[in-house]
């Protein structure tokens, strides 16, 4: 198998150094380039607490595409950031595996456009962790079967997003099986507003941060005499990396976009 060549977008934040330290133990991956905006003109090599390897590190990801030869980008930096990246990306012919949050269906359509018009993959994933896809297929076979359900996800105090993408994907998954109904008394009312969380199409889905959480999620479903709870949680960022593998392998193969891992998971 031949290298694939990969550039990281993001590589101090605490996804990105575990995507470097994949790169460095899977035997046909190579990093070319890193994207950070503090280390321009460096190497990887010279930042603190990063693998040794010897690639450059830029600025302006533009510059970087226009002088560097790869394959991938792996982008998993902030929702407004990725964006850009991701477009940028396509318009260079370099396969992005984004791990940001934040497109909208409008912006989700034109870019699944343009990838089809270059002939090039795309793979947008709200969660890389294999469990987590699992818990959201589990959440959309139980919801047949339960329509009143509520979501709640547990993110770390630094995350910028509410609700996660992968609480959205999970209601949207859902709703493919679901009737819109809504929930709770018809006549409750929020004495603190907010309360009762997001409301997408009926259900409701609360966010939580505090710090000392990784990445967790619970889909909870109730029914006469009954409830059913299905969760997933990451204790650490490993768990996203065989995932972030499985995303770099599949988009080579790729000529179209896809959202959402469970989309390449047989």
């Amino acid at each position: 198998m031949d290298n694939i060549k990969i550039i990281v977008a993001g590589p101090r934040g605490r996804m990105g150094s575990e995507a470097l330290r994949l790169i460095e133990r899977t035997e046909h991956f190579e990093l070319v380039a890193a994207v950070d905006i503090k280390f321009a003109g460096k190497r990887v090599s010279d930042i603190e607490g990063l693998p040794k390897f010897d690639a450059p590190v830029y600025d302006d990801i533009e510059q970087c595409f226009q002088e560097v030869h790869a394959d991938v980008l792996i982008d998993l930096t902030t929702p407004e950031v990725g964006k850009k990246h991701t477009e940028l990306a396509v318009e260079y012919g370099v396969r992005p595996v984004v791990g940001t949050t934040g497109f909208n269906e409008n912006e989700l359509e034109a870019l699944r456009k343009r990838a089809e018009e270059k002939g090039i993959g795309v793979i947008i994933a709200p969660n890389f962790a294999v469990g987590a896809i699992l818990m959201m297929k589990f959440a959309q076979m139980a919801a047949k079967y339960f329509p009143d359900v509520e979501i709640i996800e547990q993110h770390h105090d630094q995350k910028l997003d509410a609700p996660s993408g992968t609480a959205i994907k999970t209601a949207e998954m859902i709703q493919k099986v679901r009737e819109s109904k809504g929930q709770g008394h018809p006549d409750e009312q929020e004495t603190i507003v907010g309360s009762r969380g997001g409301n997408m199409d009926g259900m409701r889905i609360h966010s939580v941060r505090l710090p000392g959480l990784v990445a967790h999620q619970e889909v909870l479903f109730g029914g006469e005499g009954q409830t059913l709870t299905i969760r997933h949680d990451s204790i650490n960022r490993v768990s996203f990396m065989s995932g972030v593998q499985l995303a770099v392998e599949t988009v080579m193969k790729l000529d179209l976009l896809v959202y959402g891992l469970e989309n390449i998971m047989e």
